[in-house]
């Protein structure tokens, strides 16, 4: 049998191109984007918000509650009891304390639902609550 064999199989040389390194950096960006997102908690209801000349945009919302033209509270897709705000308002502030609360009211919601509201949010101790509104078009 000769050295060279039209029916030999060549071996590979190794110059293919190594993976790992690759994969491991998209795993650590991912990580990282994961880590730096945050992530509102919406109310899980369309409000019709009144309208105000002053309305700003607010940046980093950590929660929404909304009021809905019933007077029902949402917080997270569901409704809740205005006796059940204060208790979750504490815990959210436990685990975020630079947390932004936005009170999303709709104009038909009574005016003392938002106030109970509001009066929750401050007796949890939130530093930032705000009540939602839009400009005017």
């Amino acid at each position: 049998m000769s050295a060279y064999s039209p029916y030999r199989k060549k071996r590979d040389s190794g110059t293919g191109i190594n993976m790992t390194p690759l994969i491991d950096m998209v795993f650590i960006l991912l990580i990282f984007f994961i880590v730096t997102t945050s992530f509102v908690k919406e109310s899980g209801v369309d409000v019709e918000r009144p309208v105000a000349n002053s309305a700003e945009r607010k940046e980093n919302v950590s929660v929404v509650v909304g009021i809905d033209p019933t007077g029902t509270i949402w917080l997270d897709g569901k409704s809740i009891d205005i006796r059940s705000v204060r208790p979750w308002m504490e815990r959210f502030v436990a685990e975020t304390p630079e947390g932004v609360v936005v009170v999303a009211a709709d104009t038909k919601a009574e005016s003392g639902i938002l106030i109970k509201v509001l009066d929750a949010c401050r007796e949890a101790e939130v530093k930032n609550v705000s009540v939602a509104a839009r400009k005017p078009q």
